[in-house]
């Protein structure tokens, strides 16, 4: 198998060169830029804005589940094997390129979810190309990661670029609930003003311009990325054709030897289902909220600045407990905590927080959720950095064994949106 790592041993951060040092930095940027897709579009703001527009939480939930869903099938089937190509052509940044321009197209194209003259399918279809775009852009830059320092410090250099990607999100997510996007019924923003730019509060172009400002935001944060960051070198690699039609012989193999090494399938199978369920939280945390609370798309929003600053705080806290302990302790420790605050959110609704009745115009619910949300950021912070490093598989780290990871890391919640519709639907027929 092809080696894709710069065969000179990396010295320990702190004797980094100023172009190793800037070639982290350019990594980090791309969570920077990218974060604002997940925070924005996914689950803070878009996702409760199509809960606004179709004015039904079920069919909400439904449409936004059924969407998601059917993008993170495409990205759970396509993953191993464009992660196949990478490996055997030892080529990243095309690929990157490519996806960061379906990144920007889908989250420009959601500018057309104008209300009451939408086409579903088509907003969909965009939100899923940016998505797509989004997940397999992050599948490629991770796979950069082990150019980026020596094997022990690859979990500070995730975790701390996970925290300032969640930095990146907070700050576009004020700068949103800020100056653009409009309480429904008020047509003001946060802190009491019309949307900035002279957009239209009526048409609610202060919330769509967040699929536009997203795209805008990637292409300019992305800059520092491109400019520093370069593949490494890889002496054996062949040609990006001849790795496209080897791609599926090669996955072909090492999904026939998979049973062999034990460690390594049941590490894929785990992490699969943990992840699926937590991207299934990201995915309905802020449609929920709205569906079942009864949250506008600013009330989500300041939900969501609490769990994304839990998320940065937790993230670069677990990077460096990575380093430290190793990544299986700590994503063991996230996952139970995970399992418990998932098991919570069932228990709360309008009228009721742990089986307690609680009267309509009660806060308690609210609070129950915000704790909650807080605690889904700070776990869910830590638990997404696994798959980005070589330290969370046993074993020796093979490319053609990471080429398998991002099947398990892609699901985009398949599992989950078919429970979590069927929970929204009973709890928001009110």
């Amino acid at each position: 198998m092809k080696t894709l790592t710069d065969p000179k041993p990396l010295p320990p951060l702190r004797h980094l060169d100023p172009a190793g040092k800037r070639r982290i930095w350019g990594w980090w940027a791309f969570d920077w830029a990218s974060q604002p897709y997940n925070t924005l579009l996914l689950t803070f703001i878009f996702g409760p804005y199509i809960n606004d527009l179709l004015g039904d939480g079920t069919a909400a939930q439904t449409a936004w589940g059924y969407g998601v869903g059917a993008a993170g099938l495409l990205i759970a089937l396509m993953a191993p094997f464009l992660g196949a190509i990478a490996d055997l052509s030892g080529r990243r940044m095309p690929f990157i390129w490519l996806f960061s321009g379906m990144y920007i197209v889908g989250a420009s194209g959601l500018w057309l979810a104008v209300p009451e003259a939408f086409n579903l399918f088509v907003v969909m279809t965009f939100f899923a190309i940016g998505l797509i775009g989004m997940e397999f852009a992050t599948i490629f830059t991770n796979a950069l990661l082990p150019s980026l320092g020596r094997r022990e410090d690859l979990g500070r250099i995730s975790g701390s670029g996970w925290a300032f990607g969640y930095l990146g999100g907070f700050v576009a997510l004020v700068a949103m609930l800020l100056l653009f996007a409009e309480n429904a019924e008020t047509g003001k923003t946060l802190i009491g003003l019309d949307p900035i730019l002279g957009l239209d509060a009526e048409a609610r172009e202060g919330t769509r311009a967040v699929g536009p400002g997203t795209a805008i935001w990637y292409a300019v944060f992305m800059i520092p990325f491109f400019l520093w960051v370069r593949d490494p070198r890889a002496p054996q690699a062949i040609p990006v054709r001849a790795a496209v039609a080897g791609a599926w012989p090669e996955l072909r193999r090492t999904l026939r030897g998979l049973p062999r090494q034990r460690s390594l399938f049941a590490y894929l199978a785990s992490s699969m289902f943990y992840r699926d369920a937590l991207n299934g939280m990201y995915v309905f945390g802020g449609i929920y909220a709205a569906g079942v609370l009864g949250w506008s798309v600013v009330d989500v929003g300041v939900f969501g600045i609490l769990a994304v600053l839990t998320g940065a705080l937790f993230a670069w806290l677990g990077g460096k407990a990575d380093s430290r302990f190793g990544p299986k302790p700590v994503i063991l420790l996230n996952v139970l905590m995970l399992t418990l605050v998932a098991l919570g959110v069932v228990f709360i609704s309008r009228d009721s927080v742990f089986g307690i009745p609680v009267a309509p115009e009660s806060a308690l619910p609210d609070i129950a959720f915000y704790v909650l949300g807080a605690l889904i950021g700070a776990g869910g912070g830590r638990v997404a950095i696994g798959l980005a490093h070589d330290d969370g598989a046993p074993g020796p780290a093979r490319p053609h064994d990471r080429s398998l990871w991002p099947l398990c890391a892609g699901g985009q919640g398949n599992v989950v949106h078919r429970t979590a519709q069927h929970r929204c639907g009973h709890t928001t027929q009110r």
